[in-house]
């Protein structure tokens, strides 16, 4: 049963698991990756949690607030300086490996809850999944929905990728 698990989610991982579920309310967002390490080493780049600005050219800075852990918070500054969008840790649990945060301010959706999670497969073998959830996109002169959704699957990508390749260094 573990070893068809593990198949399975490796071969999402290969097929780039991307899931987009652009509905008028609860809309979702998840994306995998597959890296070629523990998972230890991919939670120990994970974990930080103030240093996102090294993995995303989307954010130029990160300014930590409160404690480090659930119910801290961060403000991450965008790279042209004109945005920001402020974070607090609901969820962090070093042992299974995942955090949760909400978006509290700056962007165009109600109610959004982003989870990062490793995945031990074993084999010096690890799986990253980014999951995204909102209750309710928000019009605005800036985006529309589907292109605030290309937004998140493009920029969480690359932070995913980056967070990849740091920890398998």
């Amino acid at each position: 049963m573990k070893l068809t698990r593990i198949l399975c989610l490796v071969m999402l991982a290969g097929l780039g698991s991307i899931q987009l579920n652009a509905q008028k309310s609860n809309a979702n967002v998840t994306l995998t990756k597959l890296v070629d390490t523990s998972a230890d080493n991919v939670w120990n780049k994970l974990r930080q949690l103030d240093d996102i600005d090294k993995y995303s050219s989307v954010i130029a800075k990160v300014k930590w607030t409160g404690e480090k852990g659930i119910g801290g918070q961060r403000i991450c500054t965008s790279a042209d300086g004109q945005g920001y969008f402020k974070e607090s840790i609901i969820g962090f649990d070093d042992q299974n490996r995942t955090y949760t945060y909400a978006l509290i301010e700056g962007v165009p959706a109600k109610g959004m809850v982003n989870n990062f999670k490793v995945i031990d497969l074993g084999y010096q073998k690890s799986m990253i999944v980014w999951t995204s959830s909102y209750e309710k996109f928000m019009k605005n002169p800036q985006m529309n929905e589907e292109q605030f959704l290309g937004f998140l699957n493009q920029s969480a990508g690359e932070m995913i990728n980056n967070v990849a390749i740091a920890a398998a260094k």
